[in-house]
């Protein structure tokens, strides 16, 4: 069993933040599994499996200081994720490179997005885990 069905975030501005999270997603090999106009999309693998953004409303207000980590297939997505999102409006966070303070083989790349969060692809070379 997957440990999440879905996560959804609160988006300011709906249309402009899938403009960067469409090319952010695509780079990762997600795409959009669901799409309710001016509402909400989702992205990943399936609507059991999503990543999923929303339009701030009165009842759902936006959200803030969150911190995602994406899967990346390979070293060169993680590259590619950091400089798509930069690109669309992305900020740097932390540039692609290895990060043995965490887990060995673990390289990842950190932005923060139009909405102020704060956005990770990560890689993992032989997808050890080193944590307790």
């Amino acid at each position: 069993m997957k440990l999440f069905n879905h996560v959804q975030i609160k988006v300011q501005d709906l249309e402009k933040s899938r403009s960067f999270w469409d090319s952010v997603m695509d780079v990762l090999g997600y795409c959009s599994v669901l799409e309710i106009k001016d509402t909400v999309i989702g992205y990943g693998t399936s609507v059991y499996d999503m990543f999923e953004i929303r339009q701030v409303m009165s009842e759902t207000p936006l959200t803030k200081s969150l911190h995602l980590a994406f899967n990346a297939p390979s070293l060169q997505s993680v590259d590619k994720f950091y400089q798509t999102a930069l690109e669309n409006g992305g900020r740097c966070n932390g540039k692609p490179g290895f990060r043995p303070e965490y887990e060995e083989g673990y390289y990842a790349a950190f932005i923060i997005d139009t909405d102020g969060h704060n956005v990770e692809a990560v890689y993992v070379d032989g997808h050890t885990n080193t944590y307790g």
